[in-house]
C-alpha cells in the first residue's frame, strides 16, 4: 500500500484528506507541524508527501529542504500563497507539484495518482480482497459485497476498516485509530470509534451483537479477524 504523509496544521484539512485518500487505497501519515512532519518521515519513509507550506514551527520550504537531504518521495505543495516567488521557492527547493488553497479533493487525488505514476508507486490494480464471513471487501476498487449484494461504506467507515486491515489480527489502540481517521487533534473521542465500529458491524457482522471479525478490546482498542 502507498504511504502519504499529509503535512497540515488545520485538523479539518488533515481529516478531509485522510478520509479520501485512504477511501482511495492509500496509507496516510498525518502531521500538524514541520518538525513531526520530519520526524514522522524517518520514522516510517513515505512514498509520497502533501505539505502545507503555512506550518507554525518552520517554514514548508525547510521541510521541503529537509526530505531532500535524504529522500526522493514525491512532494506536493498545499498552500494559501498565491505569489509566484511562494511556488518558484518551493519548486526549487524539491517540490515536484504545487495546489493552491482552497482546492477540490477529486483536483488534490489526480495530482497525487499523476505524481505516483511518475515513481511507479501507484496503488495495485489489482484487485486485493479480504473475505468476512459473507462479505468481500475489494480493498482496490472500494467495494463491498454481501450475499451478492453491494454494501454502502461512507468515507469515514472507509477510512476505519482501512486503518484495521493493515494490521491484520492485531490490536489497534483507541488513540491511534482516532489520530489516523479524525486527525492528531483526537485521542479521547472514543464515543466515534464506538459509533462507527457500530455501524461497520450493522454492515458486515452477520451477528452485529457477537461480532465475529470486527473485534474490540475493552478499554484498550479494536482488533480485526479476517478469514
Amino acid at each position: 500500500m502507498v504511504k502519504i504523509l499529509a503535512v497540515d496544521d488545520e485538523p479539518q484539512i488533515l481529516r478531509a484528506m485522510r478520509i479520501n485518500l485512504a477511501a482511495h487505497g492509500y496509507e496516510v501519515a498525518l502531521a500538524d507541524s514541520g518538525r513531526a512532519a520530519l520526524r514522522t518521515a524517518a520514522a516510517v519513509p513515505p512514498d509520497l508527501v502533501i505539505l502545507d507550506l503555512g506550518l507554525p514551527d518552520m517554514e514548508g520550504v525547510e521541510v521541503i529542504e529537509g526530505l531532500r537531504g535524504w529522500s526522493k518521495a514525491p512532494i506536493l505543495v498545499l498552500s494559501g500563497r498565491t505569489e509566484s516567488r511562494q511556488k518558484i521557492a518551493s519548486l526549487d527547493a524539491g517540490a515536484d507539484d504545487y495546489v493552491t488553497k482552497p482546492f477540490d479533493i477529486g483536483e488534490l487525488l489526480a495530482r497525487v495518482r499523476a505524481l505516483s505514476r511518475r515513481t511507479g508507486s501507484e496503488p495495485s490494480e489489482r484487485g486485493e480482497s479480504v473475505v468476512l464471513g459473507d462479505c468481500r471487501v475489494d480493498l482496490a476498487a472500494k467495494e463491498v459485497v454481501r450475499g451478492g449484494e453491494a454494501v454502502h461504506l461512507t468515507p469515514t467507515e472507509w477510512a476505519l476498516l482501512g486503518e484495521l486491515l493493515a494490521h491484520p489480527g492485531k490490536l489497534v489502540p483507541q488513540r491511534h485509530l482516532l489520530r489516523a481517521v479524525w486527525g492528531p487533534g483526537y485521542g479521547r473521542e472514543t464515543n466515534y470509534l464506538r459509533q462507527y465500529m457500530a455501524q461497520l458491524r450493522k454492515k458486515l457482522e452477520a451477528d452485529p451483537a457477537m461480532p465475529r471479525y470486527l473485534l474490540t478490546e475493552p478499554g484498550m482498542g479494536y482488533r480485526l479477524r479476517a478469514d
